[in-house]
């Protein structure tokens, strides 16, 4: 189980510290996911994605059987379209050494994981680098898993490991962490008018409104 502070400023993210893996966002996997809306894991996994390439966060795609599975999904593979995914057999990604050599060649402890299942391929690599001392978290809305249960099982035995449950908006914002940072802000703003729901939706609103001079309040 890490050692890591759970609580404290010091268990917040930030860029610096933080590794991206996204596995298996492959069709096999999403023809089978029930535990949430498919086209939000597309979403919320491809926001993720793009917010670690704009606050130069490392990331490691990698796949399970590629050739039967079907590729990485185009839309993630577009965020990173340099990167060849990690083809494994290995169905736990920490029992294979390439991926779990390019994670250590980081140097970052604080592991960040995403994928599908959440049940098998999320949880067998989170709880396996929790035990040899990473600081994990995983995505629990960029990941899904067969049913519901099948996925809320997963994150409760992956919390009783050690292993802390986060959301993508919510690593966005740790990576961020003051408007004041102008540097990473516009990566930020374009993620969330693209991938942030409501958020993006009510921002582009806010732009037209300052554009066009309407952008007062009443008296």
């Amino acid at each position: 189980m890490s050692k890591e502070a759970k609580s404290g400023l010091q268990a917040l993210l930030t860029p610096e510290e933080s590794v991206v893996v996204l596995i298996d966002h492959q069709p096999f996997q999403f023809a089978n996911l029930h535990s949430h809306e498919p086209t939000m894991i597309v979403n919320n996994s491809v926001g993720l994605a793009k917010a670690a390439k704009a606050f130069d966060v490392p990331t490691i795609l990698t796949t399970v059987l590629e050739e039967r599975g079907g590729y990485l999904i185009k839309q993630l593979q577009d965020v990173f379209p340099e990167q060849k995914p990690i083809n494994r057999t290995i169905i736990n990604t920490w029992e294979d050494q390439v991926v779990v050599d390019a994670v250590k060649a980081t140097g970052r402890k604080k592991l960040i994981i995403a994928g599908l299942w959440t049940e098998v391929c999320v949880a067998m690599p989170a709880i396996h680098a929790a035990g040899e001392g990473f600081e994990v978290y995983v995505v629990t809305d960029a990941s899904g898993g067969a049913s519901k249960e099948t996925h809320d099982m997963a994150v409760r035995r992956m919390l009783q490991a050690g292993v802390t449950p986060v959301t993508w908006l919510a690593v966005l914002s740790e990576w961020q962490r003051d408007y004041a940072r102008e540097k990473t802000l516009p990566g930020l703003t374009d993620v969330l008018l693209e991938h942030g729901g409501a958020t993006g939706v009510a921002f582009n609103w806010e732009t037209q409104l300052l554009a066009t001079g309407r952008g007062g309040t009443n008296a």
